[in-house]
């Protein structure tokens, strides 16, 4: 299947979804990266890490879904025009495997952009040495929020509202 090619509404995406990406500190905790990124699409990596697991060695469900919910909001956010922000409106998460692996990825892609939402889908995969194993998948729904700037912000960089 071939998907469709966006062409985004700011000229500088990149450097606004890297930026949005780099101002969240729960994606530097759980130590995620982008490790690909183009229009409508990411790849966040996570390394293993046993302070993320559950009772019975597995990373746990939240932190898949919190990579899953990331990489679809950065999928998004490089097609919203510039001073806009993003928020997550909705999401549904179908964990389908044990999540267990030296690290993890998260891949979403566009499947609908809109004006004010946009619907994504990511998978989580688990990867050991060269093989990957899929253990989640994620369909969401987000918002592009029209960024305000209280007054007195105006020395707060556009990008720190995201």
């Amino acid at each position: 299947m071939s998907w469709p090619r966006f062409e985004p509404k700011n000229p500088a995406w990149r450097a606004a979804a890297t930026s949005t990406f780099d101002l969240q500190p729960a994606m530097r905790t759980l130590g995620i990266s982008i490790v690909r990124l183009e229009p409508g699409e990411v790849d966040l990596a996570m390394p293993y890490s046993q302070a993320f697991t559950q009772q019975h060695g597995f990373v746990h469900a939240g932190i898949i879904t919190a990579g899953l919910d990331n990489a679809c909001g950065i999928a998004a956010f490089t097609l919203m025009p510039a001073d806009t922000g993003i928020l997550t409106v909705e999401f549904k998460t179908n964990l389908l495997a044990p999540a267990r692996g030296e690290r993890f990825l998260f891949r979403a892609r566009v499947l609908k952009p809109g004006r004010t939402l946009t619907v994504c889908e990511a998978q989580a995969f688990a990867a050991q040495t060269e093989a990957e194993s899929l253990v989640a998948t994620m369909t969401g729904t987000l918002m592009a929020l029209p960024l305000r700037h209280p007054p007195g912000a105006a020395d707060v960089p556009a990008a720190a509202a995201r």
